[in-house]
């Protein structure tokens, strides 16, 4: 038997969001999970784990005023994903976002976030 770490709900994301590498300007992937803590991404290469990222996530007018939010997220977990074995699955924490972005975060999860897919 597994025993559920996670201790905020999670949610599968109904939209389709870029997540950049604020380093490099390239896509990472999409948003496909989403909670208040973290999100789960769908990646074409694998990502490093346990190494901060700073990560932008571009917006629309319907979340936010502001065109993209930035934070530094590091990868937890990272594994080939089933039913496509060149899309990789990467669960990420939120290690550090300003207040107001968090905000914008959070109105993501509410406002794409659907439960019980």
């Amino acid at each position: 038997m597994t025993t559920e770490r996670r201790h905020v709900s999670r949610r599968h994301f109904s939209y389709y969001m870029r997540v950049i590498d604020e380093a490099t300007g390239k896509l990472l992937g999409h948003l496909s999970d989403i909670s208040t803590g973290g999100f789960k991404l769908d990646s074409l290469k694998p990502v490093p784990l346990n190494v901060n990222s700073r990560l932008r996530i571009d917006q629309t007018g319907e979340i936010s005023n502001k065109s993209y939010i930035t934070f530094t997220a590091r990868a937890k977990w990272c594994k080939v994903d089933t039913f496509d074995p060149n899309v990789y699955n990467v669960g990420f924490q939120i290690a550090d976002m300003n207040p107001a972005d968090y905000d914008i975060f959070v109105k993501m999860f509410s406002t794409y976030g659907v439960q019980g897919m």
